[in-house]
């Protein structure tokens, strides 16, 4: 059975995070949920960046929200083309914002507010531009 950690109504709001996130960017934002992780959160978000196959944009430049709920395990993957421009811990600020939440069991809040801020983040290395395509679904992906 998938896991239901959002209201249809909580998934819509995120949704419409990450189309308001991607209106500063030509980056690619996905979010993904699943119970228990299978191994390292590092190793299964790799995983599951590779299933949705978020490698594919064009300027490589997907990111991954990975939440593992009953592991209580969270974590933020970019792919190659960020890695290549960004500083080492491009992503830490995002990830403690999210986690502040998280700890107050505000999970919708702490992903809508991660997401709005790497859209931002990611402005300075990714505008967005005019012909801009949406490579990716912006639907929650979930696992079990």
């Amino acid at each position: 059975m998938a896991i239901q950690l959002f209201t249809q109504q909580d998934e819509n709001e995120i949704i419409n995070a990450i189309k308001a996130a991607e209106k500063n960017t030509s980056g690619e934002i996905r979010v993904h949920l699943e119970s228990k992780c299978k191994g390292p959160a590092f190793e299964r978000a790799k995983e599951v960046f590779e299933k949705l196959e978020m490698h594919q944009t064009e300027q490589k430049n997907g990111v991954l929200f990975y939440i593992a709920l009953e592991d209580h395990l969270f974590y933020i993957l970019g792919d190659q083309g960020i890695n290549d421009r960004v500083e080492a811990n491009f992503w830490e600020s995002t990830k403690e914002l999210v986690i502040e939440y998280f700890k107050k069991a505000e999970f919708k809040q702490g992903l809508i507010a991660g997401i709005l801020k790497a859209g931002e983040q990611l402005q300075n290395y990714f505008p967005y531009q005019a012909d801009d395509v949406n490579e990716l679904s912006d639907e929650i992906s979930k696992g079990k």
